[in-house]
C-alpha cells in the first residue's frame, strides 16, 4: 500500500476526518505562524519597544 492511498484512506475518505484535519493544521499553522513573526518584531524592533526601555522611565 502506497503513502498516498494509506493518507487517502486515513485523513481524505471521510469528511469528518478531513474536517478535524484541516482545522488542527490551521490551528498548528496560525500559532507557528504567530511566534516566530513576534520574534522576527521583537529581533527588528530591539531597544525600541516598551518592555526593553521600561526600565529607564521607572
Amino acid at each position: 500500500m502506497s503513502f498516498a492511498r494509506s493518507v487517502y484512506n486515513s485523513i481524505f475518505k471521510r469528511t469528518s476526518t478531513y474536517t478535524l484535519a484541516l482545522v488542527g493544521g490551521a490551528f498548528f499553522f496560525e500559532r507557528t505562524f504567530d511566534l516566530l513573526t513576534e520574534k522576527w518584531f521583537e529581533s527588528m524592533n530591539e531597544g525600541k519597544l516598551w518592555k526593553h526601555i521600561k526600565h529607564n522611565y521607572e
